[in-house]
């Protein structure tokens, strides 16, 4: 088996420490471990830079897409409206899990290297008696990077509960979901904290949140009763996955001793400038322009002549890193992630590879 980091947008590379974590067994009911349940949820609202009193946090089993239908499916009712606004395939699948609970909900698509506008949104909110708004922060579809600043407003003046899927930018990009009014943020425990798969994490404000019991339309994922259970002492109200919680836990110290979310993001930033630059001089041209640009994962287009992913990605994968496919329909592209447990001498690496690789196909 090939050993190779992962240069996506999660799970991605790990540290040692973190993975030695998950070497220990753990009880779900033991009182040691409901601790450390109850440690994440207080860290996780320090770093969203929200006060206990006004939000709470819950943590669900499964992938990031649970935890996005877990909020959508138990807080939206039958007589509220949700507006999605989407730039990408997972602001896309927002309004299938809508469409599967039968929601009364309108998708505004907008061009994938563009951003929702928040003063459009508003126009439409005004127009359609909307309740609700869902959208992506930073859309892994392409890299490019929401402004969900903008949008807080426009929902806090009119009124309308703002729900954001911040899956990869949430502990890699500092967001202040007090702040900014955040109705429901949810994130990953295998993305900018450096965890790995395992769960989802809802930070809720609870002025919304306490509204909504017996919304929920599943039981496995009915979020207040989730919360209901685990705000008395920890526990998850059916098995948790414990290993991967131990090893939150260690991510999260970790994040901490870089010096948190600000260095973190400094470091994945320079990850991305060198990224882009050194792809640029080998003629690979990002998708999205450097304004909406994320720090998180970048979109390359690829050559015109005679061009073979899984080719290239094979010869990257054997020198020691695997990199994505683009996920752009009717164009030829790939994407590169540069998140998780790398460094500058990574994407030097990376794009020695893919230079050597460019040449000897005669692609440079």
């Amino acid at each position: 088996m090939v050993n190779y980091k992962l240069l996506t947008p999660g799970p991605l590379t790990t540290t040692m420490a973190v993975k030695e974590e998950m070497l220990t067994d753990h009880c779900t009911w033991d009182d040691d471990y409901k601790s450390i349940t109850q440690k994440i949820r207080q860290e996780l609202l320090e770093l969203a830079h929200a006060d206990k009193d006004k939000y709470t946090v819950i943590l669900m089993q499964g992938s990031g897409t649970f935890g996005v239908e877990s909020v959508i499916s138990s807080v939206v009712s039958d007589n509220d409206k949700l507006l999605i606004a989407a730039n990408g395939a997972y602001g896309k699948r927002i309004a299938q899990i809508a469409g599967y609970h039968k929601l009364d909900y309108v998708c505004h698509n907008v061009d994938y290297d563009k951003i929702p506008d928040a003063a459009e949104l508003e126009e439409i909110i005004k127009e359609g008696g909307f309740t609700h708004l869902a959208m992506v922060h930073s859309e892994t579809t392409t890299g490019i990077l929401n402004d969900i600043e903008s949008v807080a407003e426009v929902c806090k003046r009119n009124g309308v509960k703002f729900i954001v899927d911040a899956m990869s930018s949430f502990g890699g990009i500092d967001i202040d979901v007090q702040g900014l009014g955040i109705d429901y943020i949810i994130s990953s425990a295998n993305k900018c904290i450096q965890g790995v798969p395992g769960f989802s994490f809802i930070i809720a404000k609870r002025e919304s949140f306490l509204k909504t019991k017996g919304t929920a339309r599943s039981l496995a994922l009915d979020l207040y009763d989730q919360w209901e259970t685990m705000e008395k002492d920890g526990k998850w109200r059916f098995t948790s996955p414990t290993h991967t919680v131990l090893a939150f836990a260690k991510a999260i110290e970790e994040l901490k001793e870089e010096g948190g979310i600000e260095a973190r993001n400094r470091r994945y930033s320079k990850n991305n400038r060198m990224l882009i630059e050194k792809m640029k001089e080998m003629g690979y041209e990002p998708y999205i322009s450097e304004q909406y640009q994320s720090p998180i994962i970048t979109t390359f287009s690829c050559p015109e002549n005679d061009f073979s992913f899984s080719e290239m990605y094979e010869y990257i994968k054997e020198r020691g890193y695997a990199i994505y496919p683009g996920k752009l329909d009717g164009m030829n592209t790939f994407r590169i992630g540069n998140i998780g447990e790398i460094y500058p001498e990574d994407i030097e690496k990376l794009c020695g590879i893919i230079k050597e690789y460019s040449e000897m196909k005669g692609m440079i």
